[in-house]
């Protein structure tokens, strides 16, 4: 029911297998050892991105013991297609009398020129940034009274374009959700290039304050050379403990087989140690929300690098003052550069062609650089378009046979419209569903080299990978969600993601709210988002969908209780009987009262 979700924390994303989970994907780091072809210790690192459960490639989802299930559905929802067409043949003469296909694409060349405009009104996002960059503008507090207005000025200008139009449901809904996405791209991009100059600015200060400390001690040059001395002294100490222990291995791992998108490679021991050590601190610091942006270590020399960054050589300086200004110095530092593979440093990113990528990118939240595939397959990218062709036809048939001849009148009683509507409406979301995440975002990503995959998650139980020496092991998952938290948070990823990143963290860190409150604000901005909707899609003010969703907010506390969370049964059970009577009690409340 909701598409502006809930922003609960999700659990602790250190896998049972070692690996850490983050915004993109799961890291996997090795214990050193030392390969049969060089006496050199290092390490394996091992990036996985994350794919939608459906696909077809995905591994996981091939163990699965339900994936029978998967198939027996389209195939009964197949064969049931078939039948109302056969009937519709025998009735009518034909298998639909498309009366839905007429309504839904009036003036559709007007809705392509509006949906035009309002994507190519979005590259002054780049200027904006431009003037970021060269300090024409300061994001705080100017750039960010420049961002709203801007971001106002395009939802305004779509509502009263679309009301003035008077298009039917369908085209002003489109518009108005596209708009919405637009806006949110708009606002990630804008925020974190803003963000990212604010980081250039402070490291700029803390490096001058830093050329003064080290005056203390001898002057910026004797200084490096005590830091640099420091370091190879500590490494050998560890070069040392290692070669002491059991359990180092003396033969070469070989690469994992890991799923098609993964990476491997190979890294020196201090890196490996200090990705470990930054990977489970940033893990107890966000409760498992980690970010890409968050993972940095030192560059290396190896033939394979593994993840880039070149910390500053103070921060190994016996003076801890010294090292601690010089850390601070490194973490503003590492914000402005990317993971990996690219290294993407800003403001190099500030482009037209990197704003047209991010636009083509299905995802919500802005990145310097994502994990990326190396190819487009064809096959692939066929499979998703024919999906979507193939779903979109299962729910226009839905739409127009089941749902638009039961739609209520004012004089209508309330409890048949329920009964007729319901599974119709069940139908109709889970093929909506599909259609957008599995095989539109899918299609989107691979056209995008882009490798992060996981639009949407089971819906509560989570998977994970435990990739050893000789290959990956799958631990099985299930799809029962058992609460509207659970569900919010899962089941529409990229709108989840940008509001955990956008709304409620920053409410969190920039106004010291509590978390109650920070949930609270982001579920008020979701209603109020979602009622807008239903007033521009239906031309009333009713506010039955703001109070369905804000009413989910006692509903979520009560099932936190212990008594109610250990009946999973019970919770699973309610949580489907809402959404059977969601859908249709809104379709009757909005449509006949």
């Amino acid at each position: 029911m909701s598409q502006l979700t809930s922003t609960a924390v999700p659990p602790v994303s250190r896998a049972t297998s070692g690996g850490f989970k983050t915004s993109g994907g799961t890291f996997y780091v090795s214990k050193p050892y030392r390969s049969r072809s060089s006496k050199k210790l290092r390490a394996l690192i091992t990036f996985t991105p994350r794919k939608s459960h459906f696909d077809s490639t995905n591994e996981l989802s091939g163990e699965n013991e339900f994936r029978g299930f998967f198939s027996l559905f389209w195939i009964s929802i197949f064969i049931f297609t078939v039948r109302v067409y056969v009937r519709g043949i025998e009735s009518n003469g034909r298998p639909l009398n498309l009366a839905f296909a007429t309504m839904f694409s009036q003036d559709l060349l007007t809705l392509a020129i509006s949906d035009a405009v309002l994507v190519l009104s979005t590259s002054l996002c780049v200027l904006f940034a431009f003037a970021l960059q060269k300090r024409w503008i300061n994001y705080y507090w100017t750039g960010l009274v420049i961002q709203h207005i801007y971001q106002t000025s395009v939802l305004v200008a779509a509502i009263i374009w679309t009301f003035n139009r008077k298009w039917p449901w369908v085209q002003s809904g489109f518009l108005t959700l596209h708009s919405l996405v637009m806006i949110m791209k708009m606002h990630s991009y804008m925020t974190v290039n803003g963000h990212l100059q604010r980081s250039e600015m402070q490291g700029e200060t803390v490096l001058e304050k830093l050329h003064q400390a080290t005056d203390s001690v001898g002057g910026w040059e004797a200084a490096l050379r005590d830091a640099k001395v420091h370091r190879l002294e500590a490494e050998a100490a560890a070069s040392i403990g290692i070669l002491s222990s059991d359990s180092t291995p003396t033969a070469t791992p070989g690469t994992p087989n890991v799923p098609e998108g993964s990476t491997s490679s190979y890294t020196n021991v201090a890196t490996a140690n200090a990705l470990r050590r930054r990977l489970a601190a940033v893990s107890q610091t966000t409760q498992g929300n980690i970010s890409i942006a968050d993972i940095r270590t030192e560059k290396t020399n190896d033939t394979h690098p593994g993840i880039h960054f070149v910390p500053h050589v103070l921060v190994d300086h016996p003076d801890e003052q010294i090292a601690e200004m010089a850390r601070e110095y490194s973490d503003l530092q590492s914000e402005l550069t990317s993971p990996g593979p690219l290294y993407v440093t800003w403001p190099n990113n500030i482009t037209f062609k990197n704003f047209v990528v991010y636009q083509l990118i299905p995802t919500l939240v802005y990145e310097l650089e994502y994990p990326r595939t190396e190819r487009i397959r064809p096959i692939y990218l066929f499979e998703k378009t024919a999906a979507t062709f193939g779903t979109f036809a299962l729910l226009y048939t839905v739409t127009e046979t089941f749902i638009l001849p039961y739609t209520p009148t004012s004089n209508a009683s309330i409890l048949r419209p329920l009964l007729d509507l319901a599974l119709p409406f069940m139908i109709a979301y889970l093929l909506l569903f599909f259609i957008i995440f599995e095989c539109i975002c899918n299609a989107f990503a691979e056209l995008s080299y882009f490798a992060d995959r996981q639009f949407y998650e089971d819906w509560v139980i989570w998977a994970v990978l435990n990739i050893t020496v000789t290959g990956i092991n799958f631990i099985k998952f299930r799809w029962n969600s058992t609460s509207w938290d659970e569900f919010s948070r899962k089941w529409n990823k990229p709108v989840h993601a940008f509001l955990l990143r956008h709304v409620y963290a920053p409410t969190i860190l920039g106004y010291g709210a509590s978390k109650t409150w920070a949930m609270f604000l982001t579920f008020l901005l979701s209603a109020c988002v979602h009622e807008l909707v239903m007033v521009i899609v239906t031309k009333k003010f009713r506010f039955y969908l703001f109070v369905l969703q804000i009413v989910q907010l006692p509903m979520i506390f009560i099932n936190r209780i212990p008594a109610v969370k250990r009946n999973r049964l019970l919770g699973n059970v309610v949580f489907w009987l809402g959404l059977y009577a969601g859908f249709p009690l809104l379709c009757v409340a909005y449509v006949a009262y």
